[in-house]
């Protein structure tokens, strides 16, 4: 009874992107310096969170779409809790979500994302997109994948977090550059990178 009340408050709690769509890995990705898809989803704290609130009170909202089970999110983890806390002080909102289908990765069923934020002490959000809508709107298809927003809800990075897992081969720290660049009031010096990492777990009607 619980897993079915939980189950439909996560239904309940989703906002439709594009109704009577079906969301997979054919979907492009969000261009740049287009508004980002308007959602609410919940969390792994129970409560449910909107895009706009976080848009409404930053100048830069980082929107993750990662998971537990991949290796690429797992390697990924400190470096978005360490980046962070480096901006906890400035209007910097970061918000992760698991697009990915548990039928096909039981891992990431939201009762595991709850045990995963609570052991890794998640600083932010991390909500989960049971429809899969959200990650279709977006276009998302790589765990990570980042789409960072300026104070107007509007894209102005997507991409990787940076250029390489191995923190002592990193060069390129792109995310960061553009959340930078936003809070600067600049224009973001490369608006769009490669994601790399696992490929979402799209629902089996989806592909």
């Amino acid at each position: 009874m619980r897993k079915f009340a939980l189950r439909s408050l996560v239904t309940v709690a989703t906002l439709a992107i594009a109704v009577g769509a079906i969301a997979g890995p054919k979907d492009a990705e969000l261009e740049i310096g287009k508004k980002g898809p308007a959602f609410q989803l919940i969390g792994t704290d129970g409560e449910k969170h909107a895009l706009k609130d976080f848009v409404k009170k930053s100048e830069a909202t980082v929107v993750v779409f990662t998971c537990n089970s991949c290796p690429y999110s797992k390697g990924y983890e400190p470096v978005l809790l360490e980046m962070a806390k480096s901006y906890t002080d400035k209007p910097v909102s970061f918000v992760l979500i698991n697009s990915n289908s548990v039928e096909v990765q039981p891992k990431d069923s939201y009762e595991l994302m709850v045990e995963r934020a609570k052991q890794k002490k998640y600083s932010f959000p991390y909500l989960y997109d049971e429809t899969q809508e959200v990650a279709g709107a977006y276009g998302a298809q790589r765990t990570p994948h980042v789409f960072l927003l300026d104070g107007k809800g509007v894209l102005r990075y997507r991409g990787r977090i940076d250029d390489d897992m191995d923190r002592s081969k990193v060069q390129s720290h792109d995310l960061m550059g553009a959340i930078d660049a936003l809070l600067a009031g600049e224009e973001v010096p490369v608006a769009a990178t490669k994601a790399f990492g696992c490929t979402i777990k799209w629902n089996k009607t989806s592909s």
